[in-house]
């Protein structure tokens, strides 16, 4: 069910009225008395889905008011391309003119820019708690911190290639479908907020994870899946090559300041938990 609605990409309201359920739900089970297996883990679980609709709920409540404040978007869209030129980074005009020769390869790219955001937080998550689950709260610390310097950073509204009249860019999901924004439509995701690439924040975090957690050897086809969403942002339009660059270095810092924090409070638990009182034989 959650699955389903995320990929029609649910509203605001009512992922903040899930947030809080679960949370209200989940929370007080931490704390009850005698607590059975089944009520541990339904409240770990619990606990872990509110947090996860807390950090979707903020994606779409920044991403409203970034489009209720897009004064110097373009402006700010055009300063990036040209920085890139300075950078001498790919061309995504170049590269977009190169992948239209195929349709079939733009509405592949335009599918996967629609519906492997939301679904793969999910699957991602759903996997690491029940495989992982030793791993599994530093690497959602990780994500959350991510996911919330991304949202600071994208209050300054950044139009996109395909919405800087001088680039040229071409709208693929207009020209082929499917056009995710317009079918969206009110209360989606907003068009002024390219820089960082939250797509590619969590699909950069996803593909680290698996590669240092799993011991499978097919764990390097994650590095297939962060190849795919840089081509599906950049060939299409949605992004710049800056906005998944900058979304990786947001990750390499938040993982120091996830360590950071874990070794502070467990100094400060240290530091203020009582000595143990030594028993007589």
């Amino acid at each position: 069910m959650i699955i389903v609605a995320t990929m029609h990409w649910l509203p605001a309201t009512d992922s903040g009225v899930m947030c809080a359920a679960a949370a209200v739900v989940g929370v007080p089970m931490r704390y009850a008395p005698n607590p059975t297996k089944t009520t541990v883990a339904v409240g770990a679980i619990l606990r872990e889905l509110a947090m996860v609709l807390g950090l979707y709920t903020l994606w779409m409540l920044a991403g409203h008011l970034a489009v209720t404040q897009d004064t110097g978007a373009v402006a700010h869209g055009q300063s990036l391309w040209n920085l890139e030129r300075t950078l001498q980074l790919p061309n995504e005009h170049t590269l977009q003119q190169w992948a239209l020769h195929s349709h079939l390869f733009v509405r592949l790219l335009n599918t996967y820019y629609a519906f492997e955001h939301v679904p793969s937080l999910i699957i991602f998550l759903l996997w690491l708690f029940f495989r992982h689950r030793d791993r599994y709260p530093r690497i959602r610390n990780v994500l959350a911190l991510t996911t919330l310097a991304c949202l600071l950073i994208q209050l300054i509204p950044v139009a996109p290639p395909r919405l800087v009249p001088d680039l040229h860019m071409i709208d693929t999901g207009k020209l082929l479908g499917p056009d995710v924004y317009t079918s969206i439509g009110h209360g989606g995701p907003d068009q002024f907020s390219a820089m960082p690439s939250v797509h590619i924040a969590w699909a950069a975090l996803f593909t680290w994870a698996v590669i240092t957690v799993s011991p499978s050897k097919w764990r390097w086809l994650m590095l297939f899946h962060l190849a795919l969403v840089f081509a599906a942002v950049t060939f299409t339009g949605y992004h710049y090559w800056l906005d998944g660059i900058v979304s990786i270095i947001i990750i390499a810092v938040m993982v120091q300041v996830e360590a950071a924090g874990r070794w502070a409070f467990s100094s400060a638990r240290a530091l203020v938990r009582p000595p143990a009182v030594a028993t007589p034989d």
